[in-house]
């Protein structure tokens, strides 16, 4: 029976959904003993208060979020096997649980990308890994199609204070942004920063900047006014890998290991990114028609008929905008509205497929494989537990 202290903070989706991961694969290879130990704790008693208690209960490995090398030296010296979440940087000799952050913002950058976007902002933290990699993904998406990126970013972690409810820097930059303008926050808690701040310099959201966190922490997301569109995360999948990891670390002494990687899935759209900002009012009258009517089996002479202009002359403008083809919009979009009911329903790719038009799985596989390089089966196989 394994005895496991968990130092992730619950008070966040991340930490939550983690959990959930790991005590799935406890309850599958166990039983498992956790110690959920409170930040509180390390805090009044240092990595070495946390180690002599690890001892003293007999703890066969601690997994959670350790801030310093310095403290994920200690407790390897220790003799207790560690798995540790990134905090500013992926640690050296320490399996981490860390992101595929640049996939995250290159997601972000092409959802923006799509919907016609030509002016772009992100505001972060420049010092800690999983925001820096973020806005490289999103700069670097956005500068093959000829765009530049505004930057707000903190040098040190001030989540705690409320300084974004008050006129401040952050407001003035805010106001300062071309508009509209499409701006990533490195995650939901500065996505509601951004929300907030917006509040105080009367910029409408979404019409004249639109924000998309990242997480999808339910509870954030809707406490956020507008509500927050937030980037999902294979959290779960990741903790359930962690606790396999801790698994042979214990039971054969593992002394080599690959970082556990959580990977973004789909974005969830709600109000703060529900609008398009092409300056063509044609292209927008498509785009409109398009996310208004994806749910149908859709058409490039659908769109057409809401648009008076030749096909030619739209799928001009339309590619010039968002960078694709009528066609391949409408397909791509398809399945990006499959994907999200693949993680987020039980139902038979059969049910997904007959309810979102196609005539039969097969056609629906064959396209989702062209999109997302996998099956939908497989899909799901690489994002669920």
């Amino acid at each position: 029976m394994a005895k496991i202290i968990l130092l992730t903070d619950l008070t966040e989706e991340y930490g939550r959904s983690l959990m959930r991961g790991i005590t799935v694969y406890a309850h599958e290879h166990g039983p498992w003993i956790f110690c959920r130990m409170p930040e509180s704790f390390k805090d009044a008693y240092g990595i070495k208060g946390v180690c002599k208690w690890a001892k003293e209960w007999g703890a066969d490995g601690i997994i959670g979020r350790i801030r310093t090398e310095e403290e994920a030296d200690y407790i390897r010296r220790s003799g207790i096997p560690l798995i540790a979440q990134d905090f500013k940087e992926r640690f050296a000799n320490t399996p981490n649980i860390t992101g595929a952050y640049y996939d995250t913002g290159k997601m972000a950058a092409e959802y923006f990308l799509k919907n016609g976007y030509s002016n772009f902002a992100f505001y972060g933290f420049k010092n800690i890994v999983w925001s820096r990699e973020r806005a490289e993904g999103y700069e670097g998406t956005v500068k093959k199609q000829g765009y530049s990126v505004h930057y707000f970013e903190h040098h040190k972690t001030i989540a705690q204070e409320l300084w974004y409810y008050k006129p401040s820097p952050l407001s003035k930059w805010l106001t300062s942004l071309p508009k509209p303008v499409a701006l990533m926050a490195c995650d939901d808690n500065l996505g509601q920063q951004i929300t907030e701040a917006c509040k105080l310099t009367g910029i409408r959201i979404p019409e004249e900047l639109a924000v998309l966190g990242v997480d999808n922490d339910e509870m954030i997301c809707n406490i956020s006014d507008p509500p927050l569109s937030s980037i999902g995360l294979d959290v779960e999948k990741g903790g359930y890998e962690a606790a396999a990891l801790m698994d042979k670390m214990i039971k054969h002494k593992e002394k080599k290991w690959d970082d556990i990687v959580v990977r973004p899935t789909q974005i969830t759209t709600r109000q703060s990114t529900d609008i398009y900002a092409a300056n063509d009012a044609y292209v927008l009258m498509a785009l409109k028609f398009i996310h208004q009517n994806i749910h149908s089996n859709l058409h490039v002479a659908d769109v057409l008929k809401q648009v008076p202009l030749s096909r030619r002359a739209l799928e001009t403008r339309f590619q010039k905008i968002t960078g694709y083809p009528l066609y391949k919009y409408i397909y791509h979009l398809r399945i990006e509205k499959i994907s999200q009911q693949l993680l987020e329903t039980g139902k038979t790719i059969f049910e997904i497929a007959t309810e979102t038009g196609f005539d039969n799985s097969k056609n629906l596989s064959r396209l989702f494989k062209e999109v997302k390089g996998c099956t939908p089966s497989d899909y799901r196989k690489k994002h669920l537990i």
